[in-house]
C-alpha cells in the first residue's frame, strides 16, 4: 500500500483539522494510506531537543518519511503571507534530499489556515509551493470541478485547501472547507497512484 505524507505544523489546531480531512481524502483512494506527521516548534532556546514522538498527535517527521512517500500534502498556518517558521525550518534542512532528488517527480499539494478571509491564504499557499517546485515535485491544486470551490464563503482556493479560523481562532472548519480538504487529499492520492511504478 502506497502512502501519502500529510506533513503539517499547527499552532492552534485549525491546520491539524485540515490535515485530518486531507488524510481522510487520501484514504478514500484504493491502495493509498495517509502517513500523518508534524514538525516541532522552533525556539530561540535549544538546550533540549524535542522528543521524536510528541505526547499528543502524530510523531515528528523524519527524512525516511520523505523517501517512503508516494506524494506529499504540506500544511501550515499563515504568517504574513508565508508558512510558519517551524515548517520553513524543516524544509530548510532538506539540502541532502534535494541533491538526491528524493521528492522529484512526486505529486504535492498544500493547505493553510488564516485568521481572516483576506489574511494571506493564497500568498501562503503559493509560497509553500516554491520549495516543492525546487525539489522537482508536481504541484496540484483544487479544480473548479469541485462544487464547493464555487460556493464557499469561508476558505477554499484553487491553490489548495484553506480555512478561516477567525481572529480568536474560534471558528471550526466549515463543512465546505472539510469537503475541499478531503477532495484535495483524494486528488493527490489518485494522481500518486497513477504515477507510481
Amino acid at each position: 500500500m502506497a502512502e501519502i505524507l500529510v506533513l503539517y505544523y499547527s499552532s492552534n489546531g485549525s491546520v491539524r483539522a485540515l490535515a485530518e480531512s486531507v488524510a481522510r481524502g487520501v484514504e478514500t483512494v484504493d491502495g493509498m494510506r495517509a502517513r500523518v506527521r508534524t514538525v516541532p516548534r522552533v525556539s530561540p532556546v535549544t538546550e533540549v531537543a524535542a522528543p521524536a514522538v510528541p505526547t499528543a498527535g502524530p510523531p515528528y517527521v523524519e527524512p525516511r518519511d520523505l523517501e517512503e512517500c508516494a506524494g506529499l500534502a504540506l500544511g501550515s498556518p499563515t504568517r504574513f503571507g508565508n508558512m510558519a517558521a517551524p515548517l520553513k525550518h524543516f524544509l530548510d534542512t532538506l539540502g541532502g534530499e534535494w541533491s538526491r532528488g528524493t521528492l522529484a517527480g512526486k505529486p504535492a499539494a498544500v493547505f493553510t489556515s488564516t485568521s481572516t478571509m483576506h489574511g494571506g491564504q493564497e500568498a501562503t499557499l503559493l509560497t509553500m509551493m516554491v520549495p516543492l517546485l525546487h525539489h522537482g515535485m508536481l504541484v496540484l491544486g483544487i479544480p473548479y470541478t469541485e462544487p464547493d470551490l464555487n460556493t464557499t464563503r469561508t476558505g477554499g482556493t484553487p491553490y489548495g485547501a484553506s480555512h478561516v479560523a477567525g481572529a480568536l481562532g474560534d471558528q471550526p472548519v466549515s463543512d465546505e472547507e472539510k469537503r475541499l480538504a478531503l477532495a484535495l487529499g483524494r486528488r493527490l492520492a489518485s494522481v500518486a497512484g497513477k504515477l507510481a511504478p
